[in-house]
């Protein structure tokens, strides 16, 4: 799993008037969970762009007053107006313990159906993952060479060794769908 190092400030003061201040220099509050004790700590707001605003998933090699610890990002708030984000959680990883992340779903191969000229429909971009830190995935491949018009992929179909998925089993993750221009092509087919 690909790794992001960011470093933080420790907050004295916690409160409004505090959290304020910090995002008027452009810093971000954070907390961090999940160790012996909380972190209250302060973070520049364009260290975030890469956690936030990415679709790959990290785990955040934490610098908090000399102190590293590896994390994940555990929820964002966001202004309601501006979208701004106001503050941020971390929960910190023990390589014993495992963890629960949205991870991408990645799909490979080509599609028989495709081919034919169905189309592609994916309903789910991200699976939840449970593993240990150091098995978790960059994300869950799904293969598609033998989805044919009218099959899917679901989450029963899946099956890893280094971790689980937690989804629904019923979950539909790909399926592919006769088209409208392949469903002409099978009525004129049957009219001749």
């Amino acid at each position: 799993m690909k790794t992001i190092a960011i470093s933080g400030s420790p907050r004295e003061n916690v409160g409004k008037r505090d959290a304020k201040e910090l995002r008027y220099e452009g810093k971000i509050p954070a907390v961090l969970y999940g160790g012996e004790t909380q972190t209250h700590f302060a973070v520049d707001a364009a260290a975030l762009k890469d956690v936030i605003y990415s679709a790959e998933v990290s785990f955040i090699e934490l610098e908090v007053s000399g102190t590293k610890t590896l994390a994940i990002l555990q929820d964002a708030q966001y202004h309601p107006l501006t979208d701004q984000v106001i503050h941020i959680d971390f929960y910190e990883l023990k390589e014993d313990k495992p963890v629960t992340m949205q991870i991408p779903v990645k799909l490979t191969g080509t599609s028989p159906g495709v081919k034919m000229g169905g189309k592609l429909v994916q309903k789910l971009r991200k699976l939840r993952v449970k593993a240990l830190p150091a098995t978790m995935p960059q994300y869950v491949e799904v293969g598609m060479e033998t989805l044919e018009v009218g099959k899917s992929v679901r989450v029963r179909d899946l099956n890893f060794d280094s971790f689980q998925i937690t989804n629904t089993p019923e979950d539909t993750i790909v399926s592919v769908t006769t088209s409208r221009a392949l469903r002409q092509a099978e009525q004129e087919a049957k009219g001749k």
